[in-house]
């Protein structure tokens, strides 16, 4: 369906023009040898046009870059500013906050309503605190494999937990291996790890019938592969084979959170154990949580040789800050409401709406997912069902184009995938801009 020297054409024109037009953030890039990989986190050189723009403001959906340009941004710092950036009751907070004090290795009384907070929002009543969602799911894992006795965990083929080393297993024909491009791993990970596609239900129990499993770690659906929806009793029945095979349930909800104010453990009614989330809830600030059922902490309690106050491995000294759970309270109080996700999320199937009309409109077999208030779309149809189609999806110079074609006219996507997701900021002329945009990159491509 696409010619693909005319794609290589168009992307080329479209490099070019980036370049042209970014000549700041290119001396930015090109002057910072300082910085391993030239940028302060490797993963900032995932783009499409062989830099990065430069950040100059941020405010609610819109960016700006050091070379003027506005952006609408649809990424949102890939969930971490799903309230959108600097929200005015999170910044209040912060400010006040730091002004106060931020971190003293001392409780203060905005925790406890945050615990309350992510009770009533995710069912679970238990919390405790971190900085990223990798380390919510680090030391979740811990707690599990101490009370259980049980040496491995199960993930989903190409899920998403953070750099957790345990979750970095895929499936391929078959054969459990390490994901590709794993960097110093500790050990082999199918000694820590098992692993099942999402979606099978007889390839999850066939795992768990070994009886090594602590916990299944899982997103309720798939997103950083892409989004993959769960089909019709797949999630009951994960739920149902864990308490069969004794082995609890993680709902990772850092991404999942689009579902809706409790995410998909809310939006589904699911019954998971532990649930870790992060980014989003301290709107731009650094925070993380896990909760933990009330069973789980009363046995973890009766284990004496649990070191949970000092050098056990669960923890860290800035976790639980006063200024990231100021932040928190205040984003999850007054920004990420449930009003705020009931538009967010009618903004959302206006933006799968533009969407599948040009793909319809040229009869491209490509999809549309969306989760909540969380878009994607895809170069397959009917839609990827597990983490290997998902992956096996993937058309990076397609993808490449598409992403430097909307940046050059001041839109973003997220630079992983074809992911937008909505702020409570985002507008309705936000959202039709990126479908006339997206309609004229595929009418340009499909050209004869």
């Amino acid at each position: 369906m696409i010619d693909r020297e005319r794609l290589g054409a168009l992307l080329r024109r479209e490099r070019a023009a980036f370049a042209d037009r970014n000549p700041r953030s290119a001396e930015e890039y090109a002057k910072a040898k300082n910085l391993f990989g030239r940028v302060p986190m490797t993963w900032m050189n995932k783009n499409a046009a062989g830099f990065p723009l430069y950040l100059a403001t941020a405010r609610g959906a819109t960016l700006t870059d050091v070379d003027g340009h506005e952006y609408t941004d649809f990424c949102l710092g890939d969930t971490a500013a799903m309230a959108g950036h600097a929200p005015p009751a999170t910044t209040a907070a912060v400010h006040e906050q730091f002004a106060r004090g931020a971190c003293a290795m001392l409780p203060t009384p905005d925790a406890a309503w945050v615990g309350e907070e992510l009770t009533r929002r995710f069912g679970v009543t238990q919390w405790s605190f971190a900085l990223t969602a990798t380390d919510a799911n680090r030391w979740a894992i811990r707690l599990l494999r101490a009370i259980t006795g049980r040496p491995k965990i199960l993930f989903n083929s190409y899920c998403y937990h953070g750099s957790v080393d345990e979750s970095l297993i895929v499936l391929e024909n078959g054969v459990q291996r390490s994901r590709e491009g794993n960097v110093g791993a500790p050990c082999d990970v199918t000694t820590t790890s098992r692993v099942a596609e999402y979606n099978d239900l007889e390839g999850l129990e066939r795992e768990l019938a070994h009886g090594d499993v602590a916990a299944v770690v899982m997103e309720p659906a798939l997103t950083n592969i892409g989004i993959v929806l769960p089909e019709p009793g797949y999630l009951e029945g994960v739920r149902e084979l864990t308490r069969r095979y004794d082995t609890y349930l993680v709902n990772d909800e850092t991404h999942t959170f689009s579902a809706g104010p409790g995410g998909a453990t809310r939006r589904w009614n699911l019954e998971p154990d532990v649930v870790t989330i992060g980014k989003a809830i301290g709107g731009g600030v650094p925070a993380a949580a896990y909760g933990l059922s009330a069973e789980i902490t009363e046995k973890i309690g009766l284990k004496s040789d649990l070191d949970l106050i000092d050098m056990g491995g669960v923890g860290g000294t800035l976790a639980g800050n006063a200024l990231s759970i100021a932040a928190t309270r205040a984003t999850l109080e007054h920004v990420l409401t449930d009003e705020a996700f009931t538009r967010m999320e009618a903004l959302a199937e206006r933006f799968e709406a533009g969407v599948r009309s040009t793909i319809e409109e040229h009869g491209l077999p490509w999809s549309v997912s969306r989760l909540g208030a969380r878009v994607e779309y895809r170069f397959a149809s009917p839609a990827p069902r597990t983490g290997t189609e998902s992956s096996g999806a993937t058309d990076p110079d397609l993808e490449d184009y598409l992403h430097v074609y909307l940046a050059n006219r001041g839109i973003l996507l997220t630079p992983f995938h074809n992911m937008a997701l909505m702020s409570p900021d985002t507008t309705e002329a936000q959202v039709d801009g990126h479908t006339r945009t997206f309609k004229t990159a595929i009418d340009e491509l499909q050209r004869a």
